[in-house]
């Protein structure tokens, strides 16, 4: 067996043994990116090299697993893989993320004090060098509110099922007590509980404005057709609003720029005739594209929706207003 083969029999090893309901043969192919057929014969490779790996009935297919997880000697980490760990920490260190960074620390000395010692002396020197090579450019922007204390409190009533009580200092009534269902949270420039009161209509509610945080008495699930992501992707960023038809021309220019980018997650790119690529996708948060779309200068025109190009309009005409005299 060449060893690109047989390294990809280990991977699908460690994923048989990470995964708790098992894989089928579909989703042994797919995380590969491999055909069926090949899947099924890196399987028989696993049974060969693992004989404890379990079939499971799941009509209309089965699934398998390795329940007992996999000997020391094939889960040894790499200085790649603790350089990419730390580097992860670091991002969200600087991001203000400092409960998460702290959490990936914690795992970082865990799977450390789990190596053996020869195998931490072996990659000491390679990680130390990918340490000092590699580092986090800074952006500017926020630094989101994260607090450990209360992010760990929505995540155990998410967990438990619970509701989630707090005082919320936003609103039309600042200062009011709120008891929602907490139905996920969304990380990004600003941290926001995505939760819903009484009508069942899932809201963002911004971490920095909780306080007096804590797991309420009452069972609170979120809908079973309720999506997380559908919810972020309703949006263009965190603000939410009405989802409209959006779509932008690049100039040739920009071209390039636009074609490795990525406005929404659902965007359609078109590259015209003239050279220049049009951009469609369906979301809300007007004010927060027109912002984004303000960073591309003069190379980006509005065709629809008009309420954007009107309130692009509108918030140039603030800023010349105030910086043009």
């Amino acid at each position: 067996m060449r060893h690109d083969k047989a390294g990809q029999v280990l991977r699908l090893a460690r994923m048989l043994a990470a995964s708790a309901e098992g894989l089928t043969l579909d989703e042994m192919a797919d995380k590969l990116e491999i055909g069926r057929r090949t899947a099924e014969r890196m399987r028989d490779a696993v049974r060969e090299l693992f004989p404890d790996l379990e079939e499971i009935d799941d009509p209309p297919t089965r699934r398998f697993r390795i329940p007992a997880g996999l000997d020391g000697i094939f889960q040894s980490p790499t200085a790649d893989e603790f350089a990419a760990l730390r580097g992860a920490a670091d991002v969200l260190e600087s991001a203000g993320a400092g409960s998460r960074a702290e959490i990936l620390r914690g795992l970082e000395h865990k799977i450390l004090g789990a190596v053996r010692a020869a195998t931490r002396r072996r990659i000491a020197p390679d990680l130390e060098a990918l340490v000092q090579a590699e580092t986090i450019a800074v952006h500017a922007g926020p630094r989101p509110f994260e607090d450990g204390a209360v992010l760990g409190t929505v995540r155990e009533a998410i967990k438990s099922l619970m509701s989630l009580s707090f005082i919320y200092d936003g609103g039309r009534v600042p200062g009011r007590r709120r008891t929602v269902a907490p139905y996920g949270v969304l990380f990004g420039r600003s941290n926001y509980l995505v939760a819903a009161e009484d009508d069942g209509e899932a809201r963002s509610w911004r971490f920095d404005r909780m306080r007096e945080v804590r797991v309420g008495e009452t069972p609170a699930a979120p809908p079973t057709d309720f999506s997380l992501a559908d919810f972020a992707q309703e949006s263009f960023g965190i603000y939410h609003g009405a989802p409209e038809d959006v779509v932008l021309r690049v100039l040739p220019e920009r071209a390039a720029d636009a074609l490795a980018w990525r406005f929404h997650a659902n965007q359609t790119v078109e590259a015209l005739a003239d050279g220049s690529v049009r951009v469609l996708f369906r979301a809300g948060g007007m004010l927060e594209l027109a912002w984004h779309l303000f960073t591309w200068s003069d190379a980006v025109e509005i065709l629809a929706p008009e309420s954007l190009r009107a309130l692009m309009v509108e918030e140039l005409e603030k800023a010349l207003e105030r910086h043009g005299r």
